[in-house]
């Protein structure tokens, strides 16, 4: 094993047992450890580190690293750069906001339920995201899927973002009175939106997928990204 030393004075030598790497900082060994170390002047306060600790950041630190990872997933769904970005590192939290976001837009209002011409409810909607997700991702593992339940779960949420725009923009143009034109308008972006989850979610999951049975499980993705479209081309209150 190497032994180093931070005096320049001790010169390096080897030992023929191997195994762990010892440190001598100031002429005095520290307790073995595995794995890689990188020593510097400071304490090792990265992540991935040892001695890396949330419970000893501030709140907002906590808060503000979780939301640009969360923004950066987003603009890899929407680049589609690096598709290997919501698989490695993934997260609920994205998934989780959309989904929440979309609910609440979705719901009927009181006056619309009472004439019978309402949309869904929060907990339908909520419902439909998740047990959606949890179907294909169910049938992408029975198909030989590499991939993990939460990495699944975490990749179709995140490529919900593209139809949470169009919610937003369809939802601004019913401000206005609706003509045949603008049902266009939303019926295409709606459309686009549709397909652009669709592409984005096959990218993310597909070389996770067995060769030959690619469309077995690409089918039910369409099929869920399509009702999340017509939820929102729906939605006229």
């Amino acid at each position: 094993m190497d032994f180093l030393n931070t005096n320049t004075g001790q010169n390096n030598f080897n030992n023929p047992n191997g195994g762990h790497t010892a440190i001598y900082i100031d002429d005095r060994p520290t307790n073995n450890v595995e794995g890689r170390m990188t020593v510097s002047g400071s304490l090792m306060q990265n992540i991935g580190d040892p001695g890396f600790n949330t419970l000893d950041e501030p709140i907002k630190t906590t808060i503000m690293r979780d939301l640009k990872a969360v923004g950066m997933k987003f603009k890899h769904v929407l680049y589609l750069k690096e598709k290997n970005t919501l698989l490695k590192e993934w997260d609920l939290w994205g998934p989780l906001m959309l989904c929440t976001f979309m609910a609440m837009v979705l719901q009927a209002s009181p006056d619309s339920i009472q004439v019978g011409d309402g949309g869904p409810e929060f907990a339908e909607v909520f419902v439909i995201i998740w047990i959606g997700s949890v179907i294909i991702t169910l049938n992408s593992k029975l198909l030989g899927g590499t991939i993990s339940f939460f990495q699944s779960v975490c990749v179709l949420g995140y490529c919900l973002l593209p139809i949470v725009i169009a919610l937003i923009v369809c939802r601004f143009i019913l401000i206005f009175e609706q003509t045949n034109f603008l049902f266009f308008i939303r019926f295409a972006i709606s459309i686009g939106s549709f397909l652009w989850s669709t592409y984005a979610s096959v990218v993310f999951l597909g070389d996770s997928q067995p060769q030959g049975k690619k469309a077995l499980a690409v089918y039910p993705i369409f099929l869920f990204y399509f009702i999340m479209s017509w939820l929102v081309l729906s939605h006229t209150v």
